[in-house]
């Protein structure tokens, strides 16, 4: 089953879904920046553009080009940005 999400404005939307047993989402983001937190542990993978990172723990910014990833532990929070629309998966743990 799929369902739709709506963040931040419609902002960031993703589908979540159910493969092997194991949830994930695909979305996008358009520009802007946005702070979400965890409830499980996810990897967040880059499928187009490029997102900038804010990791738990860390004070500077990382950059996130399509085809990387990172990962968030359970209960934290991480803060994104995006100059242009980008597309990810995120693959909770």
């Amino acid at each position: 089953m799929l369902k739709h999400n709506s963040y931040f404005e419609g902002k960031v939307q993703s589908v979540g879904f159910e493969r092997n047993g194991r949830r994930a989402t695909a979305g996008v983001i358009d520009p802007g920046e946005f702070h979400f937190g965890t409830d499980a542990a996810e990897r967040m993978t880059v499928v187009s553009g490029e997102l900038w990172a804010r990791l738990p723990g860390e004070s500077a910014w990382r950059a996130f080009p399509a085809g990387t990833t990172f990962e968030v532990p359970a209960k934290s929070g991480f803060d994104v940005k995006a100059a242009g629309a980008s597309a990810y998966l995120c693959e909770f743990l």
